[in-house]
């Protein structure tokens, strides 16, 4: 009867467990419509930029565009992570710190190489295992919103243009669906022109000059740009979550079917025990 109490115990702790995940579903399903309406609405804005930016300056010396476009020898790396402050999300947080390390440690392992942190996991990862994390930020999901990131933006640019770092990769998940979630590294900085493209920007004549309005738009394109990852990377973060609590939750449900199972067997045998006993017990009586 022991064993049929222990099982018993089980059947209800994972009852009460697939409770918690079903909730937290839930929860993640709800706080996913509103993630995913936010990045779909920031993309074509952050496109559009972007695309308007590249016709503009492959027009210009890189001379023109400000030192947010300088190449230099890289020997100083900068790594923006971006992951969640929760888990529970299945590999959401593990890949991207997972991606960081290995670029630290094979693309940049001759280059000294400098984390900044955006999620409680990176920043956690980080300083247990003694990286180099100039900064981290992670009270931005609390209440994420375009002023909040483009403060780290305006702090990365000004490192770039100080000559403190010569490279800024951006690593996080890129939102696909809410099952498909993309770890990302792309440039940061320095601006990189696309090569070979032709310039659409016709007959225009530019108010106060392409050189000034690319000196404004390179800012603001890369502010938009950490936005829009840090969107996508909150978005992913929802979906990973769902999917997780969604594949825990059926797997509770298929465990409790068999440990259901298991206590009917057994309960079965302890009273067919009990039933031979007692009509062995009538037998010997009778004898």
């Amino acid at each position: 009867m022991a064993n049929l109490k222990e099982i018993k115990s089980r059947i209800t702790s994972i009852g009460s467990t697939m409770q918690i995940t079903s909730a937290m579903k839930m929860v993640s399903a709800a706080k996913l419509k509103r993630a995913q309406d936010a990045i779909t609405q920031m993309r074509p804005y952050a496109n559009k930029l972007t695309e308007l930016l590249v016709n503009l300056s492959s027009s210009l010396d890189s001379s023109d565009q400000g030192g947010f476009s300088e190449k230099r020898e890289i020997k100083k790396v900068l790594i923006v992570t971006i992951t969640s402050n929760r888990g529970l999300c299945g590999g959401f947080n593990a890949n991207v710190i997972k991606k960081a390390s290995s670029l630290s440690q094979n693309k940049f392992k001759d280059c000294k190489v400098h984390f900044l942190s955006i999620g409680k996991k990176s920043t956690d990862f980080f300083r247990k295992n003694d990286f180099n994390l100039i900064s981290s930020h992670d009270d931005v999901f609390t209440n994420l919103n375009y002023e909040s990131i483009s403060e780290i933006a305006i702090n990365i640019m000004d490192y770039f243009n100080s000559g403190e770092f010569d490279k800024v990769i951006l690593v996080y998940n890129q939102f696909k669906n809410a099952a498909t979630q993309i770890v990302m590294n792309e440039n940061y900085l320095p601006v990189e022109n696309t090569e070979g493209s032709e310039s659409s920007i016709g007959d225009y004549i530019f108010e106060p000059g392409k050189e000034e309005i690319v000196s404004e738009l390179i800012p603001k394109s890369l502010k938009t740009q950490l936005f829009k990852a840090v969107l996508d990377s909150h978005a992913s973060e929802h979906g990973a979550r769902m999917t997780a609590m969604h594949k825990a939750t059926d797997n509770a449900g298929d465990l409790k079917k068999e440990l259901t199972l298991t206590y009917n067997k057994a309960r079965q045998a302890a009273i067919t025990a009990e039933i031979l006993e007692i009509v062995g017990g009538a037998e010997a009586l009778n004898g």
